[in-house]
Protein backbone atom coordinates (compact mmCIF):
# COMPACT_ATOMS: atom_id res chain seq x y z
CA UNK A 1 0.00 0.00 0.00
CA UNK A 2 1.50 3.31 -1.10
CA UNK A 3 1.87 6.04 1.43
CA UNK A 4 0.72 9.51 0.43
CA UNK A 5 2.99 12.25 1.73
CA UNK A 6 1.10 14.74 3.89
CA UNK A 7 1.30 18.34 2.75
CA UNK A 8 2.20 20.98 5.30
CA UNK A 9 0.71 24.38 4.63
CA UNK A 10 3.18 27.18 4.04
CA UNK A 11 2.10 29.18 7.08
CA UNK A 12 3.20 26.29 9.32
CA UNK A 13 6.16 25.11 7.28
CA UNK A 14 7.70 28.57 7.15
CA UNK A 15 6.82 29.63 10.67
CA UNK A 16 9.93 31.35 12.12
CA UNK A 17 11.83 29.20 14.61
CA UNK A 18 14.35 31.78 15.82
CA UNK A 19 14.70 35.49 16.35
CA UNK A 20 16.92 35.69 13.26
CA UNK A 21 14.14 34.42 10.96
CA UNK A 22 11.36 36.58 12.42
CA UNK A 23 10.43 39.22 9.84
CA UNK A 24 9.41 42.80 10.54
CA UNK A 25 9.64 42.92 14.36
CA UNK A 26 13.23 44.02 14.83
CA UNK A 27 12.38 46.41 17.69
CA UNK A 28 10.89 43.58 19.80
CA UNK A 29 13.62 41.10 18.87
CA UNK A 30 16.32 43.57 19.90
CA UNK A 31 14.80 44.18 23.35
CA UNK A 32 14.17 40.49 24.09
CA UNK A 33 17.62 39.45 22.86
CA UNK A 34 19.34 41.95 25.14
CA UNK A 35 17.25 40.79 28.10
CA UNK A 36 18.14 37.14 27.47
CA UNK A 37 21.85 37.85 26.96
CA UNK A 38 22.03 39.88 30.20
CA UNK A 39 19.78 37.42 32.13
CA UNK A 40 17.39 40.28 32.98
CA UNK A 41 14.21 38.22 32.74
CA UNK A 42 10.76 39.47 33.65
CA UNK A 43 8.08 37.09 34.93
CA UNK A 44 5.29 38.29 32.59
CA UNK A 45 5.31 39.55 29.00
CA UNK A 46 2.44 40.96 26.96
CA UNK A 47 2.59 40.83 23.16
CA UNK A 48 0.01 42.97 21.35
CA UNK A 49 -0.72 43.35 17.64
CA UNK A 50 -3.14 42.46 14.88
CA UNK A 51 -3.64 38.90 13.67
CA UNK A 52 -0.81 37.09 11.99
CA UNK A 53 2.07 39.38 12.98
CA UNK A 54 3.89 36.76 15.11
CA UNK A 55 2.62 36.95 18.71
CA UNK A 56 2.40 33.20 19.43
CA UNK A 57 5.42 32.54 17.20
CA UNK A 58 7.43 34.96 19.33
CA UNK A 59 6.12 33.22 22.48
CA UNK A 60 7.42 29.84 21.20
CA UNK A 61 10.82 31.31 20.41
CA UNK A 62 10.94 32.80 23.91
CA UNK A 63 10.06 29.42 25.41
CA UNK A 64 12.94 27.80 23.48
CA UNK A 65 15.32 30.58 24.52
CA UNK A 66 14.44 29.93 28.17
CA UNK A 67 14.55 26.11 28.03
CA UNK A 68 17.21 25.30 25.40
CA UNK A 69 19.61 22.63 26.70
CA UNK A 70 22.63 24.82 25.95
CA UNK A 71 21.32 27.36 28.46
CA UNK A 72 19.34 30.60 28.48
CA UNK A 73 20.24 32.21 25.17
CA UNK A 74 18.95 34.59 22.51
CA UNK A 75 19.96 31.99 19.90
CA UNK A 76 18.41 28.63 20.86
CA UNK A 77 19.97 25.67 19.05
CA UNK A 78 16.70 24.39 17.56
CA UNK A 79 17.92 20.77 17.56
CA UNK A 80 17.86 19.70 21.20
CA UNK A 81 14.88 17.78 22.56
CA UNK A 82 13.48 20.88 24.32
CA UNK A 83 13.58 23.02 21.17
CA UNK A 84 12.14 20.35 18.86
CA UNK A 85 9.36 19.45 21.29
CA UNK A 86 8.39 23.10 21.76
CA UNK A 87 8.29 23.53 17.96
CA UNK A 88 6.00 20.52 17.66
CA UNK A 89 3.83 21.57 20.62
CA UNK A 90 4.71 18.49 22.72
CA UNK A 91 6.89 20.02 25.43
CA UNK A 92 5.32 19.24 28.79
CA UNK A 93 6.44 22.52 30.39
CA UNK A 94 5.14 24.70 27.57
CA UNK A 95 1.39 25.27 27.98
CA UNK A 96 -0.71 27.23 25.47
CA UNK A 97 -4.18 28.33 26.60
CA UNK A 98 -6.79 29.82 24.30
CA UNK A 99 -8.67 32.36 26.39
CA UNK A 100 -11.49 32.46 23.84
CA UNK A 101 -12.57 28.93 24.85
CA UNK A 102 -11.12 28.85 28.40
CA UNK A 103 -12.21 32.19 29.74
CA UNK A 104 -13.83 31.32 33.05
CA UNK A 105 -12.52 31.62 36.58
CA UNK A 106 -12.43 27.81 37.01
CA UNK A 107 -10.13 27.41 34.01
CA UNK A 108 -7.79 30.03 35.40
CA UNK A 109 -7.82 28.51 38.87
CA UNK A 110 -6.81 25.08 37.48
CA UNK A 111 -3.98 26.65 35.49
CA UNK A 112 -2.63 28.57 38.49
CA UNK A 113 -2.83 25.49 40.72
CA UNK A 114 -0.62 23.54 38.28
CA UNK A 115 1.81 26.46 38.10
CA UNK A 116 2.96 25.87 41.68
CA UNK A 117 4.61 22.56 40.74
CA UNK A 118 8.20 22.54 39.51
CA UNK A 119 8.83 21.99 35.80
CA UNK A 120 9.13 18.37 34.68
CA UNK A 121 11.82 18.62 31.98
CA UNK A 122 12.61 22.25 31.32
CA UNK A 123 14.21 25.10 33.18
CA UNK A 124 10.95 27.12 33.28
CA UNK A 125 7.27 26.47 32.95
CA UNK A 126 6.04 28.82 30.22
CA UNK A 127 2.33 29.64 30.11
CA UNK A 128 1.10 31.29 26.93
CA UNK A 129 -2.42 32.73 27.12
CA UNK A 130 -3.64 33.71 23.67
CA UNK A 131 -6.38 36.34 23.17
CA UNK A 132 -6.08 37.09 26.87
CA UNK A 133 -8.51 40.03 26.57
CA UNK A 134 -11.37 37.51 26.34
CA UNK A 135 -10.92 36.31 29.93
CA UNK A 136 -13.77 37.19 32.24
CA UNK A 137 -13.28 39.83 34.92
CA UNK A 138 -13.32 37.14 37.64
CA UNK A 139 -10.62 35.19 35.79
CA UNK A 140 -8.46 38.32 35.61
CA UNK A 141 -8.94 38.92 39.33
CA UNK A 142 -7.97 35.34 40.17
CA UNK A 143 -4.67 35.62 38.30
CA UNK A 144 -3.56 38.99 39.68
CA UNK A 145 -1.72 37.68 42.75
CA UNK A 146 0.09 34.92 40.86
CA UNK A 147 0.89 37.30 38.00
CA UNK A 148 2.46 39.76 40.42
CA UNK A 149 4.51 37.24 42.42
CA UNK A 150 4.73 33.99 40.45
CA UNK A 151 7.01 31.09 41.44
CA UNK A 152 10.61 31.47 40.24
CA UNK A 153 10.16 28.68 37.71
CA UNK A 154 7.11 30.21 35.94
CA UNK A 155 6.99 32.67 33.06
CA UNK A 156 3.73 34.10 31.70
CA UNK A 157 3.43 35.26 28.09
CA UNK A 158 0.13 36.94 27.25
CA UNK A 159 -0.97 37.70 23.69
CA UNK A 160 -3.85 39.88 22.50
CA UNK A 161 -5.23 41.74 19.52
CA UNK A 162 -7.16 44.16 21.77
CA UNK A 163 -5.08 45.45 24.71
CA UNK A 164 -7.70 48.09 25.52
CA UNK A 165 -9.89 45.36 27.07
CA UNK A 166 -7.22 44.19 29.50
CA UNK A 167 -7.53 45.64 33.02
CA UNK A 168 -4.92 48.20 33.97
CA UNK A 169 -4.02 46.08 37.02
CA UNK A 170 -2.88 43.30 34.66
CA UNK A 171 -1.11 45.65 32.23
CA UNK A 172 0.94 47.16 35.05
CA UNK A 173 2.33 43.72 35.95
CA UNK A 174 3.62 42.92 32.44
CA UNK A 175 6.34 44.07 30.11
CA UNK A 176 4.39 45.15 27.02
CA UNK A 177 5.65 44.82 23.44
CA UNK A 178 3.61 46.06 20.49
CA UNK A 179 4.17 44.06 17.30
CA UNK A 180 3.79 46.08 14.12
CA UNK A 181 1.86 45.19 11.00
CA UNK A 182 4.11 43.86 8.27
CA UNK A 183 5.03 46.42 5.59
CA UNK A 184 4.12 45.25 2.10
CA UNK A 185 7.76 45.33 0.99
CA UNK A 186 8.70 42.90 3.81
CA UNK A 187 5.85 40.57 2.86
CA UNK A 188 6.82 40.60 -0.83
CA UNK A 189 10.48 39.88 0.01
CA UNK A 190 9.53 37.00 2.32
CA UNK A 191 7.11 35.46 -0.17
CA UNK A 192 9.80 35.68 -2.85
CA UNK A 193 12.23 33.73 -0.65
CA UNK A 194 9.57 31.13 0.14
CA UNK A 195 8.68 30.58 -3.52
CA UNK A 196 12.32 30.36 -4.57
CA UNK A 197 12.94 27.76 -1.87
CA UNK A 198 9.80 25.85 -2.89
CA UNK A 199 10.77 25.98 -6.56
CA UNK A 200 7.53 27.69 -7.64
CA UNK A 201 7.56 30.05 -10.62
CA UNK A 202 6.05 33.46 -9.87
CA UNK A 203 5.57 36.99 -11.15
CA UNK A 204 6.71 39.76 -8.73
CA UNK A 205 3.60 41.82 -9.51
CA UNK A 206 1.43 38.94 -8.25
CA UNK A 207 3.17 39.04 -4.87
CA UNK A 208 2.34 42.73 -4.47
CA UNK A 209 -1.36 41.89 -4.81
CA UNK A 210 -1.03 39.12 -2.22
CA UNK A 211 0.81 41.46 0.17
CA UNK A 212 -1.89 44.07 -0.24
CA UNK A 213 -4.61 41.48 0.37
CA UNK A 214 -2.87 40.24 3.53
CA UNK A 215 -3.29 43.70 5.13
CA UNK A 216 -0.13 43.48 7.23
CA UNK A 217 -0.47 39.82 8.31
CA UNK A 218 2.36 37.49 7.30
CA UNK A 219 0.28 34.43 8.20
CA UNK A 220 -2.55 35.62 5.95
CA UNK A 221 -0.04 36.31 3.18
CA UNK A 222 1.29 32.73 3.34
CA UNK A 223 -2.26 31.34 3.40
CA UNK A 224 -3.14 33.42 0.34
CA UNK A 225 0.06 32.22 -1.31
CA UNK A 226 -1.02 28.60 -0.77
CA UNK A 227 -4.34 29.44 -2.39
CA UNK A 228 -2.64 31.24 -5.29
CA UNK A 229 -0.37 28.24 -6.01
CA UNK A 230 -3.40 25.96 -6.14
CA UNK A 231 -5.36 28.45 -8.25
CA UNK A 232 -2.51 28.82 -10.74
CA UNK A 233 -1.76 25.09 -10.97
CA UNK A 234 1.72 25.47 -9.51
CA UNK A 235 2.44 28.99 -10.80
CA UNK A 236 1.80 32.38 -9.19
CA UNK A 237 0.88 34.86 -11.91
CA UNK A 238 -0.52 38.36 -11.60
CA UNK A 239 -3.64 37.79 -13.68
CA UNK A 240 -4.55 34.63 -11.77
CA UNK A 241 -3.96 36.26 -8.38
CA UNK A 242 -6.12 39.24 -9.30
CA UNK A 243 -8.88 36.92 -10.46
CA UNK A 244 -8.58 34.91 -7.23
CA UNK A 245 -8.70 37.99 -4.99
CA UNK A 246 -11.23 39.88 -7.11
CA UNK A 247 -9.01 42.95 -6.88
CA UNK A 248 -9.02 45.86 -9.28
CA UNK A 249 -5.85 45.97 -11.37
CA UNK A 250 -3.56 48.96 -11.68
CA UNK A 251 -4.52 49.34 -15.34
CA UNK A 252 -8.12 50.15 -14.32
CA UNK A 253 -7.06 52.56 -11.56
CA UNK A 254 -4.61 54.50 -13.70
CA UNK A 255 -7.05 54.54 -16.60
CA UNK A 256 -9.55 56.21 -14.24
CA UNK A 257 -6.90 58.70 -13.15
CA UNK A 258 -5.93 59.47 -16.77
CA UNK A 259 -9.56 60.04 -17.69
CA UNK A 260 -10.07 62.28 -14.66
CA UNK A 261 -7.01 64.39 -15.53
CA UNK A 262 -8.17 64.67 -19.15
CA UNK A 263 -11.78 65.43 -18.17
CA UNK A 264 -12.94 62.51 -20.34
CA UNK A 265 -16.20 61.26 -18.84
CA UNK A 266 -16.59 58.69 -21.63
CA UNK A 267 -13.32 57.02 -20.61
CA UNK A 268 -14.45 56.98 -16.97
CA UNK A 269 -17.64 55.14 -17.92
CA UNK A 270 -15.71 52.73 -20.15
CA UNK A 271 -13.54 51.66 -17.22
CA UNK A 272 -16.63 51.16 -15.05
CA UNK A 273 -18.18 49.00 -17.79
CA UNK A 274 -15.01 46.91 -18.07
CA UNK A 275 -14.96 46.35 -14.32
CA UNK A 276 -18.63 45.34 -14.39
CA UNK A 277 -18.01 42.91 -17.27
CA UNK A 278 -15.24 41.22 -15.27
CA UNK A 279 -17.34 41.14 -12.07
CA UNK A 280 -14.71 43.11 -10.16
CA UNK A 281 -15.57 44.47 -6.74
CA UNK A 282 -16.67 48.11 -6.89
CA UNK A 283 -16.13 48.39 -3.15
CA UNK A 284 -12.50 47.32 -3.61
CA UNK A 285 -12.29 49.64 -6.61
CA UNK A 286 -13.20 52.70 -4.54
CA UNK A 287 -10.91 51.57 -1.74
CA UNK A 288 -7.99 51.20 -4.15
CA UNK A 289 -8.86 54.50 -5.84
CA UNK A 290 -8.76 56.30 -2.47
CA UNK A 291 -5.39 54.65 -1.79
CA UNK A 292 -4.13 55.87 -5.15
CA UNK A 293 -5.27 59.44 -4.37
CA UNK A 294 -3.42 59.15 -1.06
CA UNK A 295 -0.22 58.07 -2.84
CA UNK A 296 -0.50 60.90 -5.37
CA UNK A 297 -0.96 63.38 -2.50
CA UNK A 298 2.23 62.04 -0.92
CA UNK A 299 3.98 62.55 -4.24
CA UNK A 300 2.81 66.18 -4.15
CA UNK A 301 3.74 67.10 -0.59
CA UNK A 302 6.27 64.49 0.60
CA UNK A 303 7.75 62.50 -2.31
CA UNK A 304 10.46 61.13 -0.02
CA UNK A 305 7.72 59.17 1.80
CA UNK A 306 7.35 57.00 -1.33
CA UNK A 307 10.16 54.50 -0.91
CA UNK A 308 9.68 52.90 -4.32
CA UNK A 309 11.54 54.98 -6.93
CA UNK A 310 9.45 53.56 -9.77
CA UNK A 311 6.22 54.48 -8.02
CA UNK A 312 7.53 57.97 -7.23
CA UNK A 313 8.40 58.62 -10.87
CA UNK A 314 5.09 57.20 -12.09
CA UNK A 315 3.01 59.33 -9.74
CA UNK A 316 4.98 62.56 -10.19
CA UNK A 317 3.15 63.36 -13.44
CA UNK A 318 -0.24 63.00 -11.77
CA UNK A 319 0.97 65.06 -8.79
CA UNK A 320 1.85 67.89 -11.17
CA UNK A 321 -1.37 67.62 -13.20
CA UNK A 322 -3.85 67.54 -10.29
CA UNK A 323 -4.64 70.57 -8.15
CA UNK A 324 -3.77 69.88 -4.50
CA UNK A 325 -7.16 70.98 -3.15
CA UNK A 326 -9.01 69.00 -5.82
CA UNK A 327 -6.95 65.91 -4.93
CA UNK A 328 -8.04 66.18 -1.30
CA UNK A 329 -11.64 66.46 -2.48
CA UNK A 330 -11.16 63.37 -4.70
CA UNK A 331 -10.01 61.38 -1.68
CA UNK A 332 -13.09 62.41 0.29
CA UNK A 333 -15.42 61.63 -2.62
CA UNK A 334 -13.89 58.16 -3.02
CA UNK A 335 -14.21 57.17 0.65
CA UNK A 336 -17.72 58.63 0.98
CA UNK A 337 -18.73 56.94 -2.26
CA UNK A 338 -17.61 53.63 -0.77
CA UNK A 339 -19.68 54.25 2.36
CA UNK A 340 -22.72 55.01 0.21
CA UNK A 341 -22.53 51.86 -1.94
CA UNK A 342 -24.95 50.09 0.40
CA UNK A 343 -27.51 52.87 -0.15
CA UNK A 344 -27.17 52.87 -3.96
CA UNK A 345 -29.65 50.97 -6.18
CA UNK A 346 -26.74 48.62 -6.97
CA UNK A 347 -22.95 48.71 -6.68
CA UNK A 348 -22.45 49.61 -10.34
CA UNK A 349 -24.75 52.63 -10.09
CA UNK A 350 -23.06 53.77 -6.89
CA UNK A 351 -19.61 53.43 -8.46
CA UNK A 352 -20.60 55.31 -11.62
CA UNK A 353 -22.19 58.13 -9.62
CA UNK A 354 -18.98 58.46 -7.61
CA UNK A 355 -16.98 58.77 -10.84
CA UNK A 356 -19.41 61.37 -12.17
CA UNK A 357 -19.09 63.27 -8.92
CA UNK A 358 -15.30 63.28 -9.31
CA UNK A 359 -15.73 64.63 -12.85
CA UNK A 360 -18.33 67.22 -11.85
CA UNK A 361 -16.06 68.78 -9.21
CA UNK A 362 -13.06 69.07 -11.49
CA UNK A 363 -11.60 72.59 -11.79
CA UNK A 364 -12.26 74.32 -15.13
CA UNK A 365 -15.17 72.10 -16.03
CA UNK A 366 -17.17 73.01 -19.12
CA UNK A 367 -19.33 76.11 -18.78
CA UNK A 368 -17.60 77.39 -15.66
CA UNK A 369 -16.05 80.84 -15.60
CA UNK A 370 -12.73 80.86 -13.73
CA UNK A 371 -12.73 83.44 -10.97
CA UNK A 372 -9.22 84.53 -11.84
CA UNK A 373 -10.32 85.34 -15.38
CA UNK A 374 -12.42 88.15 -13.89
CA UNK A 375 -9.97 89.39 -11.29
CA UNK A 376 -6.62 88.26 -9.90
CA UNK A 377 -6.52 86.83 -6.39
CA UNK A 378 -4.42 89.03 -4.12
CA UNK A 379 -3.73 87.49 -0.72
CA UNK A 380 -3.11 90.09 1.99
CA UNK A 381 -0.30 89.21 4.34
CA UNK A 382 0.07 90.51 7.86
CA UNK A 383 2.84 93.19 7.87
CA UNK A 384 6.00 92.13 9.63
CA UNK A 385 7.18 95.68 10.27
CA UNK A 386 5.63 99.11 10.73
CA UNK A 387 5.61 101.10 7.47
CA UNK A 388 5.96 104.88 7.30
CA UNK A 389 2.82 106.14 5.61
CA UNK A 390 2.97 109.23 3.37
CA UNK A 391 1.52 112.46 4.79
CA UNK A 392 -1.29 112.39 2.25
CA UNK A 393 -3.92 109.79 3.11
CA UNK A 394 -3.96 106.87 0.72
CA UNK A 395 -7.08 106.55 -1.40
CA UNK A 396 -9.64 104.02 -0.18
CA UNK A 397 -9.29 100.71 -1.97
CA UNK A 398 -12.04 98.15 -1.98
CA UNK A 399 -10.23 94.88 -1.00
CA UNK A 400 -12.86 92.71 -2.75
CA UNK A 401 -13.74 94.45 -6.00
CA UNK A 402 -10.62 94.70 -8.10
CA UNK A 403 -10.66 96.09 -11.59
CA UNK A 404 -10.47 93.33 -14.18
CA UNK A 405 -7.13 92.77 -15.80
CA UNK A 406 -7.16 91.87 -19.46
CA UNK A 407 -5.01 88.88 -20.24
CA UNK A 408 -4.28 88.65 -23.92
CA UNK A 409 -5.62 85.38 -25.22
CA UNK A 410 -3.49 83.16 -27.38
CA UNK A 411 -3.84 84.01 -31.07
CA UNK A 412 -6.62 81.99 -32.70
CA UNK A 413 -5.49 78.97 -34.63
CA UNK A 414 -7.22 78.37 -37.90
CA UNK A 415 -8.55 74.86 -38.27
CA UNK A 416 -7.05 73.28 -41.35
CA UNK A 417 -7.88 70.04 -43.01
CA UNK A 418 -4.82 67.83 -43.30
CA UNK A 419 -4.82 64.98 -45.77
CA UNK A 420 -3.90 61.47 -44.59
CA UNK A 421 -0.70 61.55 -46.60
CA UNK A 422 0.56 64.71 -44.87
CA UNK A 423 -0.49 63.61 -41.39
CA UNK A 424 1.32 60.31 -41.60
CA UNK A 425 4.52 61.72 -40.13
CA UNK A 426 2.69 64.19 -37.86
CA UNK A 427 1.22 61.95 -35.19
CA UNK A 428 -0.05 64.97 -33.24
CA UNK A 429 -2.19 66.19 -36.16
CA UNK A 430 -3.36 62.66 -36.93
CA UNK A 431 -4.53 62.03 -33.37
CA UNK A 432 -6.46 65.30 -33.43
CA UNK A 433 -8.28 64.14 -36.59
CA UNK A 434 -9.19 60.63 -35.45
CA UNK A 435 -12.71 60.41 -33.90
CA UNK A 436 -11.45 58.72 -30.74
CA UNK A 437 -13.03 58.79 -27.28
CA UNK A 438 -12.42 57.27 -23.89
CA UNK A 439 -9.48 54.99 -23.27
CA UNK A 440 -8.66 54.69 -26.98
CA UNK A 441 -8.13 58.46 -27.10
CA UNK A 442 -5.95 58.34 -23.99
CA UNK A 443 -3.88 55.55 -25.55
CA UNK A 444 -3.30 57.48 -28.79
CA UNK A 445 -2.40 60.71 -26.95
CA UNK A 446 0.28 58.99 -24.86
CA UNK A 447 1.94 57.23 -27.82
CA UNK A 448 4.73 58.21 -30.20
CA UNK A 449 4.79 57.18 -33.87
CA UNK A 450 7.83 55.00 -34.64
CA UNK A 451 7.17 53.35 -37.98
CA UNK A 452 4.58 53.34 -40.77
CA UNK A 453 4.48 50.95 -43.71
CA UNK A 454 1.72 49.89 -46.06
CA UNK A 455 0.59 47.22 -43.59
CA UNK A 456 1.91 48.40 -40.21
CA UNK A 457 1.69 51.28 -37.77
CA UNK A 458 4.17 50.91 -34.90
CA UNK A 459 3.81 53.11 -31.82
CA UNK A 460 5.81 53.56 -28.64
CA UNK A 461 4.14 53.91 -25.23
CA UNK A 462 5.82 54.97 -22.00
CA UNK A 463 5.99 52.23 -19.29
CA UNK A 464 4.23 54.65 -16.94
CA UNK A 465 1.11 54.40 -19.15
CA UNK A 466 1.19 50.70 -19.99
CA UNK A 467 -2.09 50.33 -18.10
CA UNK A 468 -3.75 51.74 -21.24
CA UNK A 469 -2.79 48.62 -23.21
CA UNK A 470 -6.15 46.89 -22.87
CA UNK A 471 -7.45 45.02 -25.90
CA UNK A 472 -10.55 47.15 -26.46
CA UNK A 473 -8.69 50.52 -26.77
CA UNK A 474 -6.08 48.96 -29.08
CA UNK A 475 -8.79 47.46 -31.32
CA UNK A 476 -10.62 50.80 -31.44
CA UNK A 477 -7.44 52.73 -32.34
CA UNK A 478 -6.52 50.20 -35.04
CA UNK A 479 -10.00 50.40 -36.57
CA UNK A 480 -9.91 54.20 -36.71
CA UNK A 481 -6.45 54.15 -38.30
CA UNK A 482 -7.71 51.74 -40.95
CA UNK A 483 -10.71 53.95 -41.65
CA UNK A 484 -8.50 57.02 -41.86
CA UNK A 485 -5.99 55.55 -44.32
CA UNK A 486 -8.54 53.43 -46.16
CA UNK A 487 -6.54 50.24 -45.99
CA UNK A 488 -5.92 47.27 -43.72
CA UNK A 489 -3.27 47.99 -41.08
CA UNK A 490 -1.75 46.13 -38.18
CA UNK A 491 -1.15 48.12 -34.98
CA UNK A 492 1.89 47.26 -32.85
CA UNK A 493 2.64 49.12 -29.63
CA UNK A 494 6.04 48.81 -27.94
CA UNK A 495 6.43 49.71 -24.26
CA UNK A 496 9.46 52.01 -23.98
CA UNK A 497 10.24 55.62 -23.17
CA UNK A 498 9.24 57.87 -26.13
CA UNK A 499 12.11 59.67 -27.84
CA UNK A 500 9.98 62.73 -28.67
CA UNK A 501 7.03 64.68 -27.35
CA UNK A 502 3.70 62.81 -27.29
CA UNK A 503 0.40 64.60 -28.02
CA UNK A 504 -0.50 64.48 -24.32
CA UNK A 505 2.84 66.04 -23.36
CA UNK A 506 2.48 68.73 -26.01
CA UNK A 507 -0.99 69.59 -24.68
CA UNK A 508 0.37 69.87 -21.14
CA UNK A 509 3.29 72.02 -22.29
CA UNK A 510 0.98 74.37 -24.22
CA UNK A 511 -1.29 74.69 -21.19
CA UNK A 512 1.73 75.38 -18.99
CA UNK A 513 2.97 78.09 -21.36
CA UNK A 514 -0.47 79.76 -21.42
CA UNK A 515 -0.57 79.60 -17.62
CA UNK A 516 2.88 81.19 -17.38
CA UNK A 517 1.82 83.98 -19.76
CA UNK A 518 -1.31 84.63 -17.68
CA UNK A 519 0.69 84.80 -14.45
CA UNK A 520 3.24 87.13 -16.03
CA UNK A 521 0.46 89.41 -17.31
CA UNK A 522 -1.07 89.63 -13.82
CA UNK A 523 2.27 90.24 -12.09
CA UNK A 524 3.26 92.98 -14.56
CA UNK A 525 -0.06 94.83 -14.40
CA UNK A 526 0.57 98.29 -12.81
CA UNK A 527 -2.64 98.25 -10.76
CA UNK A 528 -1.92 94.81 -9.28
CA UNK A 529 1.64 95.82 -8.47
CA UNK A 530 0.37 98.94 -6.71
CA UNK A 531 -2.06 96.88 -4.59
CA UNK A 532 0.68 94.38 -3.70
CA UNK A 533 3.09 97.12 -2.64
CA UNK A 534 0.45 99.10 -0.74
CA UNK A 535 -0.87 96.19 1.34
CA UNK A 536 2.30 94.08 1.55
CA UNK A 537 0.32 91.35 -0.22
CA UNK A 538 1.12 88.36 -2.41
CA UNK A 539 -0.56 86.93 -5.50
CA UNK A 540 -2.13 83.47 -5.23
CA UNK A 541 -0.94 82.05 -8.56
CA UNK A 542 -3.11 78.92 -8.25
CA UNK A 543 -6.25 81.05 -8.83
CA UNK A 544 -4.99 82.58 -12.09
CA UNK A 545 -6.38 80.88 -15.17
CA UNK A 546 -5.74 81.83 -18.80
CA UNK A 547 -8.75 82.99 -20.84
Amino acid sequence: MSQQASYQVLARKWRPKSFATLVGQEHVVRALSHALEQQRLHHAYLFTGTRGVGKTTLARIMAKALNCEIGITASPCGVCSSCTEIDSGRFVDYIELDAASNRGVDDMTQLLDRATYAPTLGRYKVYVIDEVHQLSSHAFNSMLKTLEEPPEHVKFILATTDPQKIPVTVLSRCLQFNLKQMPQTHIVDHLSRVLEAEGVAFEPAALRHLAKGAAGSMRDALSLLDQAIAHGAGRVEEEGVRAMLGTVGDEHLFALLDALVAGDVTALLEVAALMDARSLSFDSGLQELATLFHRVALAQFAPAALLDDTERQHLSGYAAALDAEFLQLCYQIAIHGRDELALAPDDYAGFVMTLLRLHAFRPQRAGAVPVAAVRPAVALARPTSTKTMPPKPAPAVDPVVVAPVAVAPAPPTEKTTVSPASTFNDWHALVAQLPLTGMAKQLAQHCELCERTDALVRLRLSPSHKHLLAKAPQDKLQAELQNHFGQSLRLDIDVAEPASETPAERTRNVQRERQDRAIAAIEQDPFVREVVDLFDASIDESTIKPV
